[in-house]
């Protein structure tokens, strides 16, 4: 029985088996995500898979985190050499990374990668989940909409002061608890998320200051997160 409602784009794949009520999974989902930072992302990233498989050690979908070290483009590389060194195939590969100083080039060109790459595939779907100046912008739209192009440094002072309004004290890069202090308020940084996203159309990623692709993300996985809320 599948543990999540089918989408139209996995149906007549291999991990689906006909049945005579339609289609369901014949295992759980797989997912590959691989960050340009070391730490901050696959820490929240740790939060995700923790709220999704939870403590009743029933695994509802396979997540997989690799923090890189390395920028744009060769993040793609490194993650294409991941997907051909396993031994599960990937329904989904998350390729998560910042602007900071990259040229646009390279920051816009990983979009066009990934859709190569899935067309090449036809089985596995690769996504280019970028934040336009950093990860912080997602982490602040779960407080408010915000729109202001400002360095990366600026968002910690923003942050801190969001975090002690609740009691969770100050923002530091690498917290653990990110993803946990985080996910009553998913439901608000998905619409703001989706806002700039709006607010963006027709720029390419370099230009669209601020802006994230992390809401894209989420929305796969929302569905998993029984404890999310509005």
């Amino acid at each position: 029985m599948s543990l999540k409602p089918d989408k139209k784009s996995d149906k007549g794949k291999r991990w689906m088996s006909p049945r005579k009520d339609g289609t369901r999974k014949i295992k759980i989902p797989y997912h590959l995500v691989v960050t340009e930072g070391t730490k901050t992302e696959p820490n929240y990233f740790r939060g995700l898979k923790n709220a999704i498989n939870g403590k009743d050690g029933l695994e509802k979908v396979h997540l997989e985190i690799s923090g890189e070290g390395a920028n744009t483009v060769n993040l793609m590389t490194k993650a294409k050499q991941l997907v051909r060194s396993a031994g599960n195939p990937y329904q989904h590969i998350w390729i998560v990374y910042d602007k900071d100083d990259f040229p646009a080039e390279n920051f816009n060109s990983v979009v066009d990668l990934c859709r190569i790459a899935t067309e090449e595939s036809g089985e596995t779907e690769y996504h280019a989940i970028w934040s336009n100046q950093c990860v912080e912008l997602w982490f602040l739209l779960h407080f408010s909409y915000f729109h202001s192009d400002i360095s990366r440094d600026e968002y910690y002072p923003k942050l801190t002061q969001h975090l002690e309004k609740i009691g969770c004290g100050s923002y530091k890069k690498n917290r653990d608890d990110i993803f946990a202090v985080l996910l009553p308020k998913i439901q608000t940084a998905i619409k703001n998320a989706e806002k700039l996203e709006s607010d963006n159309i027709g720029k390419p990623p370099a230009l669209s200051a601020p802006g994230t692709q992390l809401h894209t993300m989420m929305k796969e996985f929302l569905p998993y997160l029984d404890n999310a809320k509005a």
